[in-house]
């Protein structure tokens, strides 16, 4: 590896190192032009996004932390459904008890209100509406696979949507519940029963919500919308501080769902 000082100043992308191909050549190094402007034409692309707008999180941020990747790969294959709509990122809503949850992505749009929980996973995936815990299944050492639970991500949106709710104070029929599995997993056996929530891969979503707007009728007026989201926008806008302490309390529960899962189930 150069040292950083060796390295091409066109390498650089202010203040972020672009990991190329590079050839040695005597005692030069040549960079793979083309790719370089791939990264160059995709950071420009997305910092004129509403996602990069909103959220302020670097191009290099999104690219490797795989929670924000599934959020601004969300937006995109929605950004091009038809009529009137306006999306959020990471809305911390209050809650009674003075903590917060955290929505990661809400579409406001002439046929309602779609609440997005985003988990970017891989693996197969196993669960029904109403258990407390679904499974990630994952390869493991000699042809064993690894199990992980974790807490079912409809109970999750469920929360979302109550406290979406009540700060809005508007009727829970404008909602839609809607969990996106990245494209890596394999939905294996999910189990629906109300016909209130939609679990789907990032690649079927557009699909899905572009049917789904076309059957419905228009609910929400362009003058709604803008209402809604100027009420909504600065919950998506709050400091470090705010964002630290809603680690933490997510942490804490998080803590508890992991021993809760690991408990042996009494008979």
């Amino acid at each position: 590896l150069l040292p950083l000082a060796k390295l091409p100043t066109e390498l650089l992308l202010h203040g972020n190192i672009v990991f190329l191909h590079l050839t040695y050549r005597g005692d030069t190094v040549q960079a793979d032009h083309a790719l370089y402007d791939f990264f160059v034409a995709s950071k420009s692309r997305y910092q004129k996004t509403d996602y990069y707008d909103q959220t302020h999180k670097s191009f290099w941020s999104m690219q490797f932390d795989k929670g924000s990747q599934g959020e601004y790969l969300i937006w995109d294959s929605l950004q091009q459904l038809p009529g009137y709509k306006k999306f959020l990122f990471n809305c911390y809503l209050p809650k009674r008890n003075g903590e917060s949850t955290e929505v990661d992505l809400i579409l406001l749009h002439e046929s309602g209100i779609y609440v997005f929980e985003s988990k970017n996973y891989s693996g197969w995936i196993f669960g029904t509406e109403t258990q407390q815990y679904w499974t990630q299944s994952l390869p493991g050492r000699y042809g064993q696979a690894h199990k992980v639970k974790f807490f079912n991500p409809i109970l999750q949106n469920q929360a979302h949507l109550k406290w979406l709710g009540k700060y809005l104070g508007i009727d829970s029929n404008l909602f839609y519940s809607c969990i996106v599995f990245g494209d890596e997993c394999t939905l294996k056996d999910i189990t629906l029963t109300s016909g209130r929530h939609y679990v789907t891969n990032r690649s079927n979503l557009f699909t899905a919500i572009s049917s789904y707007i076309q059957l419905s009728i228009t609910k929400l007026s362009p003058e709604q919308i803008d209402s809604l989201y100027a009420k909504l926008f600065p919950l998506t806008q709050v400091d470090a501080e705010q964002r630290a302490q809603h680690i933490k309390e997510v942490k804490e529960i998080q803590h508890k769902q992991e021993v809760a899962a690991q408990a042996p189930v009494a008979s």
